[in-house]
């Protein structure tokens, strides 16, 4: 008798601590935000995501009532600033502004400080790059696809990325191994310093999205020979698509652009993020932005996005374990 009076006890202060969980967990997201945010972008200032990460969240930050300050922490590919969200607070104030090189790694890296799978919550992919830019130094002697490809296979070409395994690096293998060729890989510490090691020379290529290269193109610093998606560019209709420069059928888009928080993030803090970027992507303001770039916009409920970023761990690492790219740690 006594014991059945112990274990009903029990299981009473079992009931009642679940139920305060539950409500400190309620009353969280109810209260959030109550102080600025931090968003986290693996890449150094400059990039492609950078600039889509620092757009998005000034529009967020209205709708949320707080500042969202914009933390880049470039390096190894990004992974100093996953790590630093990986082992963050689960509470919405630390957020990832990642690509699609997010869900490379796992198959790059032998060994990561987290699980790319385990220790994130995605929140909505904002948007998803059409393609990129084949673009050359000006000192560079070729005006075409065909060119370029000539050139390469007289002489070594250097060509800069973000880093080790992200979408521009993974695109560009592509090319070469559709066209034939072998240039070599430069990897930097984010899009800015790649594209700054292209404008001084000390790299002739780079595949890029159209975001930060277009007023060096306008230029003269840089010129721009094919693009790698589906439809051209509306603000450069003269520049052909790979595929209609000789390699029919080669399209590649950029990949995604996208929130993250750490695991164990309550659903309802996670709900409230998601809304907020989904109403700023439904802005015309937004979507004529991301169009001008070379992206559109998407915002798939966490649900949805789950699954296309488990599908582009496969899709992606495939193409990295066929152009054999792996990392040291």
């Amino acid at each position: 008798m006594g014991r059945c009076i112990q274990e009903m006890f029990l299981n009473k202060v079992t009931a009642v601590f679940v139920a305060l969980g539950v409500f400190s967990s309620g009353a969280l997201a109810q209260n959030f935000p109550d102080h600025p945010i931090r968003l986290i972008v693996g890449t150094a200032p400059g990039g492609t995501q950078d600039g889509t990460a620092r757009m998005v969240s000034r529009e967020v930050e209205g709708l949320l009532g707080q500042p969202i300050v914009v933390d880049n922490r470039g390096g190894a590919n990004g992974i100093i600033g996953y790590d630093l969200v990986a082992k963050a607070a689960p509470d919405g104030y630390t957020l990832l502004h990642t690509a699609v090189a997010f869900a490379v790694n796992a198959t790059v890296y032998k060994k990561l400080p987290f699980d790319v799978s385990k220790d994130f919550l995605p929140i909505t992919n904002i948007a998803v790059g059409q393609g990129a830019l084949i673009v050359v130094h000006s000192s560079v002697a070729a005006h075409s696809v065909k060119e370029l490809v000539e050139l390469a296979k007289q002489r070594q070409l250097t060509y800069s990325s973000p880093g080790i395994g992200n979408g521009m690096h993974l695109i560009t293998e592509a090319f070469d191994s559709r066209a034939g060729i072998k240039m070599l890989h430069v990897p930097y510490k984010g899009a800015g310093p790649a594209l700054n090691a292209l404008l001084s020379a000390e790299v002739q290529v780079m595949l890029i999205p159209p975001l930060i290269v277009s007023q060096h193109i306008k230029a003269g610093r840089l010129r721009a020979l094919a693009y790698s998606g589906s439809k051209r560019l509306d603000q450069m209709p003269d520049t052909p698509l790979i595929s209609e420069a000789g390699y029919p059928g080669f399209q590649m888009d950029t990949g995604w652009h996208g929130w993250f928080a750490p695991a164990r993030t309550p659903p309802a803090v996670i709900n409230k993020l998601y809304v907020a970027v989904r109403k700023v992507l439904d802005t015309p303001k937004m979507k004529e932005f991301f169009v001008s770039i070379g992206y559109e916009v998407a915002g798939a409920p966490p649900a949805q996005f789950q699954k296309i970023f488990q599908d582009d761990i496969k899709r992606w690492g495939a193409i990295a374990k066929v152009a054999k790219i792996t990392a040291d740690e």
